[in-house]
């Protein structure tokens, strides 16, 4: 699904502004940086279908899991003793803090701060990602040269964090979309996207900014099926969402994140494999000479979707995948990782795959018996003696082999052709009577 030069500029800038507004946010499994995001992401989108916020309070049990208190974070830092200079200072960036610290306030030595202290020796430029969701803790993540630059101390140590449990008014949120399809029987999309890690930009806010972009486009435009979308924060935010939800069952499911950093497109396969949704992510993500994976149990949000238990078809479309490249989960994961061309590529491939679950189908050929005469309904070139160009070949291979029994995205497959030819020739044999 090709754009227009100026749709693809207009795009790539919608694109990077929205990340833009996101990216200084202070996000965590809860608290005011989840419900900001969801604010900025809700404006993006028109009155026709609004984003939900739901909302679960803290301590509700989930499956195996607890909604955890609401975290947040107002200052923290750590400064020198004597001079009183901010050294570390979660104000300068949002990776400085530990997620899910707890408050803490006093004079240490360098000896009684190292435990608390968090860098990566072989990157010593970057500021690593790390979390203590469920463990009551503390600490402060640094460069390692900002670590080997602090000195021995004493040193002033302030963590102004609240934890709010759920009598005290704490709560999980997360954003819904749905966007109601003509057919009720032809199933329901989901799209998934985690929003609860701070200032990343690949591996979180390419995947929000693509997800509410799709969910402006598709809810402008006629649909025969069913689009959710759901943005939540990873793993109790998912499984929340299936908790809350028991009677959906979604019939294509499909998880976004880490669309930009370079690389080519990346489609992880659902458990079982062999699914709907596998074979038009396959198709498309193929032609673009992307990189197909089988399922694994360890990733993002599918493995809570494809858990026994749910059994949902959820894929992965991601670049190259968490953990495979070296900004992953630190400060060099920034606005300028993350490419604008990247997104758009991004976006119409799923656009492609949605196109693929749109429009797949089987029919049977109305005049069997030998070539029907494509010239005289209009379907073939005036000037013979050329070779059949792909509008000609598609229909000349649904002639061929819609017996009933096999789909458009099948021929497509065996043809070798993109799925979009296909169903426009379908669609032009299917005003020609040809096939029915």
């Amino acid at each position: 699904m090709a754009l227009a030069e100026a749709d693809t500029t207009a795009l790539e800038a919608q694109l990077r502004r929205r990340m833009e507004r996101l990216y200084p946010l202070c996000r965590s499994l809860t608290g005011d940086g989840v419900r900001q995001t969801l604010a900025i992401l809700a404006d993006d989108l028109p009155a026709t279908h609004p984003l939900e916020v739901r909302r679960v309070p803290s301590g509700s049990h989930v499956f195996d899991w607890t909604v955890p208190p609401e975290w947040n974070a107002r200052a923290a830092w750590i400064a020198d003793a004597t001079s009183g200079e901010r050294l570390i200072d979660l104000a300068d960036h949002t990776l400085h803090l530990v997620s899910y610290s707890v408050p803490f306030s006093g004079r240490l030595d360098r000896a009684e701060l190292e435990p608390h202290l968090h860098s990566l020796p072989d990157r010593p430029d970057q500021i690593p990602y790390r979390t203590s969701y469920y463990a009551r803790d503390w600490g402060f993540c640094l460069s390692q040269r900002q670590r080997d630059g602090l000195g021995r101390g004493p040193f002033d140590v302030v963590v102004d964090t609240t934890l709010t449990e759920g009598d005290e008014g704490g709560e999980l949120v997360y954003g819904e979309v749905l966007l109601p399809g003509e057919d009720p029987d032809a199933g329901e999309v989901l799209i998934s996207s985690h929003l609860c890690h701070p200032s990343l930009a690949n591996d979180n806010l390419s995947g929000l900014s693509v997800a509410i972009e799709l969910a402006s486009r598709i809810g402008a435009r006629r649909h025969r099926l069913s689009y959710r979308f759901v943005l939540a924060p990873g793993t109790i935010g998912s499984l929340t969402w299936l908790a809350e939800h028991p009677g959906v069952r979604p019939r294509h499911l499909l998880v976004l994140t880490g669309l930009g950093g370079g690389g080519p497109l990346v489609y992880k396969r659902t458990r079982r494999g062999g699914q709907a949704i596998d074979r038009a992510a396959e198709h498309v993500v193929g032609r673009r000479a992307g990189r197909i994976i089988d399922y694994s149990p360890y990733g993002y949000d599918e493995r809570q979707y494809n858990a026994l238990g749910f059994d949902l078809p959820a894929g992965r479309l991601t670049r190259t995948p968490h953990g495979e490249y070296p900004e992953y989960h630190t400060s060099a994961d920034d606005l300028g990782f993350v490419h604008d061309d990247e997104l758009v590529e991004a976006m119409t491939a799923i656009e492609e795959i949605l196109e693929v679950l749109e429009g797949d189908a089987t029919y049977r050929n109305l005049s069997p018996y030998g070539e029907p005469q494509l010239g005289k309904r209009g379907l073939y070139p005036k000037m013979g003696g050329r070779s059949a160009d792909d509008a000609v070949m598609a229909m000349l291979w649904l002639m061929a082999c819609s017996d009933g029994e096999t789909s458009v995205l099948s021929i497509a497959e065996r043809a070798g052709l993109p799925f979009g030819v296909l169903r426009k020739a379908a669609d032009d044999l299917l005003g020609a009577g040809l096939l029915g």
